[in-house]
């Protein structure tokens, strides 16, 4: 007989913290924030996947310093954010099933060995633990949002490395990302292309489409909200300064932006 996810015990136990946190729960803000690579936190179940804790500290693990600005724009937006517990090693929350790096076996050329010719139930218990309770919770506040009739527009916050799989240096201190839907995307490259010193990608140092990518395709495209991805430098959010720096920044190019989206809405 064969096993399925719904056999197998949970992966994560009655200690652990949930899949997905909530912040600012009853923000009374437009704007709606997710942070799918908050955390860098294993399940006990996996162990450490068999990485040294040098390699879960590093960007294959988690988005450094996104759950802190993040929070940082909640607050100041009066927004609701929903974030991600757990690494994105354990399974990725903002790729589709289907990607090959939902659970990615190698990550920037680092070998993942808990990763190794996993078995298809570990996969949808994985599926099932982790990447359903997060995108339950958004897709339930989102319904929540559009049967109350309340306006929203999706930010989706992450962060990228300076240097990347021994490539050059990456010039850009942000990046826009977006795929079919430039509404609000256009608008904040404008906005933060014209403050002085700012080097901003566009759709750089990724971009966005239905393969690769969650977040936007089914919670922007799909549903019709206006959206961006924003991609910030690491090493802009080392520390508190950094984060507060760029919170105060992101902010009031947002407020600009949805002052211009109105009449489209």
């Amino acid at each position: 007989m064969k096993t399925s996810a719904t056999d197998l015990p949970p992966l994560l136990g009655p200690d652990e913290p949930s899949a997905v946190q909530v912040h600012r729960v009853h923000g009374r803000s437009a704007f709606f924030l997710i942070c799918d690579h908050a955390g860098k936190r294993l399940p006990k179940a996996l162990g450490n996947l068999g990485l040294p804790d040098a390699e879960l500290d590093r960007h294959i693990a988690w988005d450094i310093g996104a759950l802190a600005l993040a929070t940082k724009m909640a607050d100041r937006l009066d927004a609701t954010l929903i974030s991600q517990t757990y690494s994105r090693l354990a399974i990725d929350c903002n790729r589709p099933f289907a990607s090959p790096t939902s659970i990615p076996p190698v990550s920037e050329a680092i070998t993942i060995p808990g990763n190794q010719a996993i078995s298809a139930q570990e996969v949808q218990r994985r599926q099932r633990d982790i990447f359903a309770p997060y995108h339950n919770r958004i897709s339930a506040e989102l319904e929540a949002r559009a049967a109350a009739g309340r306006a929203t527009i999706l930010v989706a916050v992450h962060s990228f490395t300076k240097d990347f799989a021994g490539q050059p240096s990456r010039p850009w201190h942000a990046g826009i990302l977006y795929n079919r839907d430039t509404r609000l995307a256009h608008i904040l490259l404008g906005l933060l292309r014209a403050e002085a010193g700012l080097v901003v990608g566009d759709n750089q140092p990724y971009a966005v489409d239905d393969n690769s990518d969650y977040a936007i395709p089914v919670y922007g495209e799909q549903r019709g909200l206006p959206h961006v991805e924003l991609e910030i430098r690491q090493d802009l959010l080392a520390d508190d300064a950094g984060q507060e720096a760029w919170a105060r920044r992101l902010v009031n190019v947002l407020r600009r932006a949805e002052l211009m989206l109105t009449p489209t809405r």
